[in-house]
């Protein structure tokens, strides 16, 4: 273990998706403002990095916060969109967690407030998203030094970004990094059955709720920039996903490797064995974690 690691006997995010569980069961009626306070504390089992600083900003009318590792190449962006169910999260809850990927990696990092539902629905999420990289775009960033990044519906959000400038026929981000991607808003996924006695957090049930947020009964769930499952990826940039095997989401990474896979995109999908969604939270206190940052950053250089 390397010696910047803390070291801890038990899974701190496990813990933690486990107590918002028994939150959430004792509090079937709980309001949307206490939901979002809820998974603001997504933060705690990430260690604080070394040597980040932290500003608060608004790019191309979304706010959200950089995060700026000493000595980063401040052309190299991450634009994050964070987890959430597309409802709940924030730059707040996952500034730590792009600020280690973003110091692996070299880079400085955005993180989006991005437009949450239920308040506002497909496709504002994606929008926002875009918004941000045409104004990176703008300000002198080239496009290939832009990665689009995220986790769960964040990792959605970073996948449909870059198929939405496919769309509109503008430069592509560099690459795409996606972390636990929830992508089917179809909510069937096999590993929703299979690993439901070893996620901590996720359920069927839960994802309906959000599923019924984000598409508002008005969108279609086999919409390609909400289910990027029906996607046509020609084209797409080079792509990292990852997930853990114990997680009820582990298949939908699986799936969307499938599918670039099948148009010829440049794919690399890394599951880690015994660990939960989003498992790169614990960055700092876990050895699989940390190792995992390191894969990316290896990655990312391989296609600079």
């Amino acid at each position: 273990m390397t010696s910047n690691t803390v070291t801890t006997t038990q899974d701190a995010l496990r813990d933690l998706y486990a107590d918002w569980s028994a939150i959430m069961a004792e509090n079937p009626e709980m309001s949307m403002r206490m939901f979002r306070s809820l998974f603001d504390e997504w933060h705690q089992p990430t260690v604080e990095p070394e040597d980040v600083t932290y500003r608060e900003d608004t790019v191309g009318g979304v706010p959200g916060i950089w995060c700026l590792p000493a000595r980063a190449d401040e052309s190299q962006m991450l634009l994050y969109t964070h987890g959430g169910g597309f409802a709940v999260g924030s730059a707040s809850s996952h500034r730590k967690l792009a600020a280690h990927v973003a110091k692996a990696l070299g880079a400085v990092s955005f993180v989006l407030d991005y437009r949450r539902a239920p308040e506002h629905p497909h496709p504002a999420q994606v929008e926002d998203g875009v918004a941000v990289f045409d104004a990176l775009v703008e300000s002198g960033i080239e496009p290939r030094n832009i990665t689009t990044i995220g986790d769960s519906a964040g990792g959605n959000l970073a996948i449909a970004i870059a198929l939405a400038l496919k769309e509109q026929a503008k430069p592509l981000p560099g690459q795409v990094i996606a972390f636990s991607p929830w992508v089917d808003m179809e909510n069937k996924g096999q590993t929703l059955h299979t690993n439901a006695a070893t996620d901590a957090l996720i359920t069927p049930e839960l994802l309906e709720g959000m599923i019924a947020g984000v598409l508002g009964g008005t969108v279609d769930p086999k919409t390609p920039l909400a289910n990027p499952l029906y996607a046509d990826f020609s084209g797409f940039p080079r792509l990292y996903l990852n997930a853990g095997s114990v997680e009820a989401l582990v298949d939908n990474a699986h799936r969307v490797e499938e599918r670039a896979k099948a148009a010829g995109v440049d794919v690399t999908l890394n599951v880690a064995e015994g660990q939960q969604h989003v498992f790169p939270f614990l960055a700092g206190r876990s050895e699989v974690a940390d190792q995992e940052l390191a894969r990316i950053a290896d990655w990312y250089r391989q296609g600079r």
